[in-house]
């Protein structure tokens, strides 16, 4: 169980949250050039902007095929099983994108094409925040409910907060684009994010004992409950990648992302406010409780 120890008793709380406000910081200014630019804090895919995809079979290359429809808004070209293409276009005007399901049907026989407008678009961006904004509100909530006390309800709000942040930031970066998929995936980070918040401070706060070892033992707790949850993700994301089962890959590829951030916010970030709350802030604890 050495793999597991975690002693931050010689590191002040300023010196624990220095690295994670960084990161944010430029994490905020990255998300906020984006969403200055598209309305979106991460760039969107064509279900949020509008456009047409196209799923065929063929033997052509990803070259070959992007030179044969470059004459057409290409986002991009995505290889799947048994020779299967996926390509994303973007909006077209309606003579055009009636041109171009005639060309594309002509030359690949059982094509699958699907369209989505740019208004179509607009409201699923609307729901989409919507949606976000709602469900993290519901999850700050809750928490407050459930401690009763600012500071540490606070920390764990702020850790999810950061993690989604710097997620997005992460996925502007990867070129990973917002989609009803990786949508879904941000959802559910939000629930993978408070998780291990809530384990470190109930333990602390509830348990009785000296500071040092409570946290000592959330975290022994904490990294296993996040080693099994990114293995398992990381399972799904390998043979979605292999298999070019793009939405689940993009999906996995999103939560890993953010449960390396949410072990970093969770244990650094979260924990040093904790530690700045109990045994500087709160100042209830003697000197046997703080375990000096």
């Amino acid at each position: 169980m050495n793999f597991f120890t975690y002693d931050i008793s010689s590191i002040s709380p300023v010196k624990l949250c220095v690295i994670p406000v960084v990161i944010l910081l430029v994490s905020l200014l990255s998300v906020g050039m984006m969403w200055m630019q598209t309305g979106l804090p991460v760039s969107p895919g064509i279900e949020f902007m509008g456009g047409i995809s196209v799923t065929i079979v063929t033997d052509e290359t990803p070259e070959e095929l992007s030179a044969f429809f470059s004459g057409y808004p290409l986002i991009s070209v995505n290889e799947g099983i048994n020779n299967g293409m996926y390509l994303k276009f973007g909006p077209m005007d309606d003579n055009t994108a009636i041109e171009f399901t005639k060309m594309v049907e002509g030359k690949y026989k059982g094509a699958k094409i699907d369209q989505i407008g740019s208004s179509f678009g607009k409201t699923l961006q609307d729901q989409a925040i919507i949606a976000l904004i709602i469900s993290f509100i519901g999850m700050a909530i809750v928490v407050f409910v459930a401690f009763r006390s600012f500071v540490p309800a606070a920390a764990v709000v702020i850790s999810a907060f950061a993690d989604m942040v710097m997620t997005a930031a992460c996925m502007n970066i990867l070129g990973i684009q917002l989609s009803l998929g990786t949508t879904a995936a941000l959802l559910m980070l939000i629930g993978y994010s408070v998780d291990s918040d809530i384990l470190l401070t109930s333990r602390v706060l509830k348990r009785k004992g000296k500071f040092d070892e409570k946290m000592q033992g959330a975290f022994r707790t904490g990294i296993i409950m996040t080693s099994t949850t990114f293995g398992a993700i990381f399972a799904m994301w390998l043979i979605a990648s292999i298999g070019g089962i793009q939405i689940i890959s993009e999906i996995g590829a999103v939560l890993l992302i953010g449960l390396v951030f949410d072990v970093m916010n969770t244990w650094l970030t979260n924990a040093g406010i904790l530690k700045w709350y109990m045994l500087e802030g709160k100042g209830r604890l003697s000197s046997v409780q703080r375990g000096a």
